[in-house]
């Protein structure tokens, strides 16, 4: 596994941290107790685990508060591979029953039912991490009565849970809790519909969940969605998913309840439709723009809405379906708005167009075969170029290239004579900006005021995440 190193982040927050006279910098082995060492961190202190396999079989609980001013940082030592594993499935690898203002950087963590669970939690980072081989689900933030906020999720690879198993489960059901605020940028999520997993979306923000950027992720080879978000429920902002690449979804590929910008994704396959919005709890399709995506899909519909209630954009897309609808409003369409979509397939349930496009012509070397490689910047002289609306047009594109004005071409790339400038579409991190970027990332990565919450937990200490049926 390859991954950017963890340590710029933890060097950046050493720098904006005031340096204070009683931080204490402790470094711990395998052969000691780490459960100890970690339970005795104070306030701005550094604990940096030294190479080798960290065996966990009792309950690894841990109360880990910061400040604002004086974090908490658990890091894996400069170029050393660290690993915590638990062979058994009784207990979750890592409880963080209280976390704030903690940075977990760097390591390995394996096995156990749950992998990461965050219970009273906020202002927490989780960065070039990997979370694998789980009974259950890998990264899960899902405490009833809990506002989590401020989470930095980057950089991690997320894969082969089992149980529910989905790659990061934030948030509960029916707004039991709240994840608001965070930035999920990076991560490489994939294989979460292994034989044992009985759901398995790559990452899902439930009921409740509100202002988070879900940005830059390769997510592929889920039971569920890829990505899968519900309604705010008056929480607080829209949600966004942009820049990020999904393939192999086991359901759709973005599915969405209301309240979210959907933006420059790229999506090569899925098994229902590409982008889906229907309702789900008590969300129904409102307050959702949906541009510059590119979709490619042999089966299905590219772009499905279901039974919208309120305001739907859907513009600029690159929608080739070759065999479904290219876009199938379903209900009511007099709240939809259509415009300089172009691709292959037909249109149902609303009076609207699509601009012909041609997969041989349109791009570089595009196929329906689901999987990289597949390239899907513009080719010249292609349907896509100058064939948006300039008044749907959003500032960058997939590869974090800024927009120029007049008329926008259509999908996630901004079309480019000499050729893509960005980079190849592949498993693994995603670098934004190409080839030449230092560790892909565009987030500033830093910390917000804290809020308190409390209650009871929404799942068992074992870490069964509670169900959540009926999301496709």
């Amino acid at each position: 596994m390859t991954r950017a190193e963890p340590i710029a982040v933890v060097a950046l927050l050493m720098l904006v941290v005031p340096a204070v006279a009683h931080a204490a910098e402790v470094e711990v082995t395998p052969a000691e107790d780490l459960l100890a060492a970690v339970a005795a961190l104070q306030p701005g202190d550094t604990l940096i685990l030294r190479e080798g396999t960290y065996e966990l079989a009792a309950r690894f609980g841990v109360d880990l508060v910061g400040t604002v001013e004086l974090p908490i940082i658990i890091r894996a030592a400069d170029g050393e591979a660290v690993h915590i594993h638990r062979a058994g499935t009784d207990q979750n690898i890592v409880d963080f029953d209280a976390a704030e203002y903690l940075t977990i950087a760097g390591i390995e963590f394996s096995g156990g039912s749950a992998g990461l669970r965050f219970s009273d939690a906020r202002f927490v980072t989780l960065t070039g991490c990997e979370v694998h081989d789980t009974a259950d689900v890998a990264v899960r933030a899902n405490d009833v009565g809990i506002v989590y906020e401020g989470f930095h999720i980057l950089r991690n690879e997320i894969h082969h849970t089992s149980g529910t198993g989905e790659g990061m489960y934030l948030g509960c059901n029916e707004n039991g809790c709240q994840f608001t605020g965070a930035l999920i940028e990076g991560n490489w999520v994939h294989d979460t519909n292994g034989a044992g997993v009985s759901q398995g979306d790559g990452i899902e923000l439930k009921e409740g969940s509100s202002d988070n950027i879900v940005r830059d992720n390769v997510v592929h080879d889920t039971g569920y969605p890829c990505l899968l978000v519900y309604a705010n429920a008056g929480s607080g902002g829209v949600n966004t998913l942009e820049r990020n690449l999904l393939w192999n979804c086991g359901d759709h590929g973005i599915q969405a309840a209301a309240d979210a910008v959907i933006r420059n994704n790229i999506i090569l396959s899925s098994n229902s439709d590409g982008i889906a919005m229907q309702p789900h709890q008590s969300g129904a399709p409102a307050n959702l723009v949906v541009v510059h995506n590119t979709v490619l899909h042999a089966t299905n519909d590219a772009i499905s809405v279901r039974d919208a209630v309120g305001s739907v954009t859907i513009a600029n897309n690159a929608l080739y379906a070759q065999q479904g609808d290219a876009l199938f409003v379903g209900g009511d369409a007099s709240m939809i708005a259509v415009v300089g979509n172009v691709g292959v397939g037909t249109v149902s349930g609303i009076d609207a167009t699509l601009g012909a496009g041609d997969i041989a012509t349109d791009f570089v070397a595009a196929s329906y075969a689901g999987v990289p490689p597949i390239d899907v910047f513009p080719a010249p002289g292609g349907a896509l170029i100058g064939s948006g609306d300039p008044g749907t047009v959003v500032e960058d594109d997939f590869n974090c290239t800024q927009r120029a004005g007049g008329t926008p071409d259509a999908g996630a790339y901004l079309a480019d004579a000499s050729g893509n400038p960005g980079w190849t579409l592949r498993a693994g991190f995603k670098e934004c900006g190409g080839s030449g970027g230092d560790d892909g990332t565009t987030g500033d990565g830093g910390t917000v005021d804290d809020s308190s919450g409390g209650g009871p937990s929404e799942g068992a200490d074992s870490g069964a995440s509670d169900a959540s049926a009926g999301e496709a």
